[in-house]
């Protein structure tokens, strides 16, 4: 059974969010995939624009997805993180990113709807 972890992050104060998303793929990511290398299976990043409404301080500026063969993997993991060094690495990429206070991390326990095919558009006449 995989085991899904959700983080939620803003960026930092005077960060625009084009710098974020560059220093998040050239250098957080790939701290990501080093850490994460023969533990986690999946690992993606969901950068967000707010829709309908100006970007007012927005509540996240990315969903990052990590997925676990099982709870046993992802708890080595957690403890793999507990190494001074390659806590330190995290800690000091995450100082220059992110909004500390904001950052909130859940398990998820997903749920799927079936829906009937999509229609093709309408033509007006």
């Amino acid at each position: 059974m995989t085991i899904t972890l959700l983080s939620i992050f803003r960026r930092r104060a005077g960060m625009s969010h084009d710098e974020f998303v560059d220093h998040y793929e050239k250098i957080h990511a790939r701290i990501g995939e080093k850490v994460m290398s023969g533990y986690a299976t999946r690992y993606v990043r969901r950068f967000t624009t707010p829709f309908g409404r100006a970007d007012d301080g927005a509540e996240a500026d990315v969903v990052m997805e990590m997925d676990f063969p099982d709870k046993v993997t992802m708890e080595a993991f957690f403890a793999s993180l507990q190494d001074p060094e390659i806590a330190a690495m995290i800690a000091e990429d995450e100082k220059r990113l992110f909004d500390s206070a904001s950052m909130r991390t859940y398990l998820v326990d997903e749920r799927e709807s079936e829906l009937p095919p999509v229609l093709p558009p309408a033509h007006p006449s």
